[in-house]
């Protein structure tokens, strides 16, 4: 089809011009949206985030509480079918507990003639709603007793709810994180491509030291640099500006060259001679004009905060109980037998997994349409 054929196609015209003034945000928009993976994981990462905000109300039990009686206690499967057929109500199982005669361990079993509804908006333990409001209401929970729709862990202690509790604190940690490694980022990698030279020479060894030591080791390192003293909430900013303070070096590279290939550029030039304050060129003309390229740099970094927080409560060097996080959780996981033994406890783990893998889906789809030219915006 020639270009002229092209021309009669009816629409055409229209739609061409809308692409030609249309702003580089609007042709990103339209990009993004042709990239099914990335606009799932933008919906899940959304259900994460929301999860984290309103853990509260979501957990069912206590995160805190124990049940010395239902130490190790399996999941309780949601059910809606059962002996005596099919339930528009869903319904769980009650446990039947008893001596293992070998072990002298309490083994729990599914108890098939203890039948427990599942009721919705339910009053249980009093939490506050955001740190604002006062209330008891829980999404589901059961009349009497407590479900266990994950099981327990080794103090009886739902594995649920403290999952969901758990979301808020990973999660947080990476978009914290982000957020000091970004101002990190642009203002060193900016003061290095936008002045070159020795200020240039010396930012770049800098960056090139820091990542030639192993991650793991020096986030060890600085971590058990935290005074064990610390309340958790202290702690729990200390990883976050830890890991901010190494992982600014990435975007920092990303910066500096968008600096040196933009501070030659006319507007830039125009700028200048208009005397325009170099501050000024760099916050109001240089970094928006190459925005997208860094939001995308960033989705893609939050999941190396995500893990790196998690690596570190893992090894016992990062969050420490009390605190709840996936990393916490995993800790329960650390010796062999008992995961072979009791396996829902490795569950924090595919909550890391989904939440990784939805911010480089969403990162790679923000990286595709950062360049909505290429494809004439799709």
């Amino acid at each position: 089809m020639t270009h002229d054929d092209t021309q009669n196609i009816p629409g055409q015209e229209s739609k061409d011009h809308e692409i030609y003034v249309a702003s580089q945000w609007t042709l990103m928009w339209r990009r993004f949206r042709k990239h099914r993976m990335a606009m799932v994981a933008g919906v899940v990462l959304i259900c994460i985030y929301l999860t984290g905000a309103f853990c509260e109300f979501l957990a069912p039990n206590d995160p805190n509480e124990h049940n010395t009686r239902l130490v190790y206690a399996p999941p309780q499967r949601l059910r809606f079918v059962g002996e005596e057929g099919f339930s528009l109500r869903p319904f769980v199982y009650g446990y039947k507990s008893q001596r293992d005669p070998v072990t002298l361990q309490r083994v729990h079993t599914i108890n098939k003639e203890d039948v427990r509804p599942i009721r919705f908006f339910v009053r249980g333990h009093s939490y506050r709603l955001l740190g604002l409001f006062e209330t008891d209401i829980h999404l589901f929970g059961i009349d009497e007793g407590k479900v266990f729709l994950l099981g327990t862990d080794r103090l009886g202690r739902d594995m649920l709810s403290r999952i969901l509790y758990g979301t808020r604190i990973s999660t947080s940690i990476g978009l914290i994180g982000v957020f000091f490694s970004l101002i990190l980022g642009i203002i060193i990698g900016g003061i290095s491509g936008y002045y070159g030279g020795v200020v240039d020479t010396v930012i770049q060894r800098l960056i090139e030291v820091l990542r030639s030591i192993p991650t793991i080791p020096l986030w060890m390192g600085l971590s058990a640099a935290l005074p064990p003293h610390w309340p958790p909430l202290r702690v729990y900013f200390g990883i976050t500006i830890i890991l901010s303070l190494i992982g600014w070096t990435g975007l920092a590279r990303v910066v500096r060259s968008k600096f040196i290939s933009l501070r030659e550029e006319e507007f830039v030039m125009a700028a200048k001679i208009g005397g325009t304050k170099e501050i000024r060129i760099i916050t109001h003309h240089m970094v928006p004009s190459f925005m997208s390229h860094i939001i995308a740099s960033v989705t893609l970094s939050i999941p190396g905060m995500i893990l790196g927080e998690t690596s570190l409560s893992f090894l016992g060097l990062g969050l420490r109980s009390p605190v709840i996080s996936w990393g916490v959780l995993m800790q329960e996981a650390q010796n062999v037998q008992t995961v072979a033994l009791y396996p829902w406890l490795l569950l924090p783990t595919v909550f890391v997994v989904v939440t990784v893998l939805a911010f480089n889906f969403l990162g790679d789809g923000l990286r595709d349409a950062a360049d909505p030219y290429g494809s004439w915006g799709g």
